[in-house]
């Protein structure tokens, strides 16, 4: 898991509309506040001229969106496209996913997001200071990146990752591993917008104590 360099999405937008071509991005994840803004997009002061909406949305509901413009909307269907499935606008996943809005605007999810977050990678780069197996450590809201790395070598070390892993399950924590090359080795970690700050604390604990029970 990367974020994206400030700056990066805003030239991609101008090399875009002077080609002329249309930015298409996927906020299936990070979307309605996961990344710390109700869209990750937002965080780059860029609105794509289409975007994809799906897992955020639904919550259990089978349930997405492509957004767009009127302006390009209206253009698809002067050439006759025809953007249609077989369940199209049904009504109770529309209705979840508008709830799902409301609630997330409702409860200041997204600022929730935002702090937890921070609060989790400052108790990383807390635990990293003490072990070097630890790398880059990345990401925006509840959206985070853990390199596990060799401190010779600098690249990740998908096999202690992989003991990392399975010793904070045996503690209790699920946390998803990357352990496909090339992005092996990386901790994905995405917790529910809805976390609170005793959940987070006990889950930096854990990751703590893996590496206390591993390492030393």
């Amino acid at each position: 898991m990367l974020v994206l360099p400030d700056g990066c999405l805003k030239r991609l937008k101008m090399h875009c509309e002077k080609r002329p071509m249309l930015l298409i991005v996927d906020e299936a994840q990070p979307t309605f506040g996961r990344c710390g803004s109700l869209f990750c997009f937002e965080a780059h002061g860029v609105v794509p001229d289409i975007m994809s909406l799906s897992k955020t949305l639904w919550h259990g509901m089978p349930l997405s969106a492509v957004v767009t413009s009127n302006k390009i909307a209206e253009k698809t269907a002067s050439v006759n496209f025809l953007f249609y499935t077989t369940h199209v606008n049904d009504p109770l996943p529309c209705a979840a996913g508008s709830k799902v809005i409301d609630i997330v605007i409702r409860d200041d999810l997204v600022q929730n997001s935002k702090n937890m977050g921070s609060l989790f990678r400052s108790e990383l780069e807390h635990l990293r200071k003490n072990y070097n197996q630890i790398g880059d450590i990345r990401g925006r809201g509840l959206m985070t990146g853990v390199e596990i790395i060799d401190p010779k070598t600098k690249h990740t070390d998908v096999v202690l990752a992989g003991r990392l892993a399975d010793k904070m399950m045996e503690l209790g924590l699920s946390a998803n591993l990357i352990r496909v090359p090339p992005f092996g080795g990386v901790f994905r970690i995405a917790p529910p917008i809805t976390i609170p700050r005793k959940e987070i604390m006990l889950g930096a604990s854990t990751f703590a104590k893996s590496f206390k029970e591993l390492l030393g």
